[in-house]
């Protein structure tokens, strides 16, 4: 009989078929698991694909439900529903969920579209107006503040790379500065970075704790800096020999 752990294992992986077959052996869609609903699991969890949509539907079809239509909307990339919510709702309200990586505290429904790559719903959002250089809550050490951009540059395999592309042709700011950001707040991996820019939050991600890829930070980064200013960042010895010996 599969139990509760596996159910987390497969949101771990997302393996949408896994989820399917557990779910059918008896696992409960909605029994909280350590305090928390099954779905609010699966979507703090830290892995990006594509395969997420895929896994979220699997449990809404089970029976779970995500409460606020707008984050039900932005989650599945429905750019068809979100159109319909947002005629009875306010660009400008605020969000507030778990999240791994960059915190998702006070944000509005443009940050929610980057950190998992929503691209239809961001589009979306975009031509009703959503300001792209909306900021979130700041704590009372002063840490945050960020724009959608900020989470969109260091990703688990680069998975916002889209978004981060569509947001800066919308005219997301790169010459942000920030007194701070938490990363991981809450987690095991929590850590404070302080005087953050775009171009070094992505750099961040060369940070043991990020487990990001090298190549794949320093492609961002150059990305950044070009459309900063103007010319292809000075990048020198990537993939880094030292590491690979």
């Amino acid at each position: 009989m599969p139990t509760e752990n596996d159910l987390l294992g497969h949101f771990e992986c997302h393996s949408p078929q896994k989820i399917r077959d557990v779910l059918a052996a008896g696992i409960s869609p909605t029994e909280p698991i350590r305090g928390k609903a099954p779905i609010v699991c699966l979507i703090e969890m830290y892995l990006r694909s594509p395969k997420f949509v895929e896994c979220l539907q699997v449990m809404l079809d089970a029976g779970a439900d995500i409460d606020d239509p707008i984050l039900k909307a932005i989650l599945l990339d429905n750019a068809g529903t979100l159109q319909r919510v947002l005629k009875s709702t306010d660009l400008k309200r605020k969000h507030s969920m778990e999240c791994t990586f960059t915190s998702l505290k006070g944000v509005t429904a443009l940050h929610i579209c980057a950190e998992y790559n929503s691209v239809r719903c961001a589009a979306v959002l975009v031509k009703a107006g959503a300001n792209v250089n909306a900021r979130a809550a700041v704590d009372a050490d002063g840490l945050g503040g960020h724009t959608p951009l900020f989470h969109t540059l260091n990703q688990h395999k680069n998975f916002c790379r889209p978004m981060m592309e569509l947001l800066i042709k919308a005219g997301a700011k790169l010459d942000v500065r920030l007194k701070g950001l938490v990363w991981g707040g809450g987690f095991e991996w929590e850590t404070v970075l302080f005087d953050v820019t775009p171009i070094s939050y992505t750099q961040c991600g060369l940070i043991k704790q990020f487990q990001r890829d090298e190549t794949e930070i320093y492609s961002n980064v150059n990305y950044l800096y070009k459309k900063l200013n103007g010319k292809k960042a000075p990048i020198r010895n990537v993939p880094n020999k030292y590491l690979l010996t």
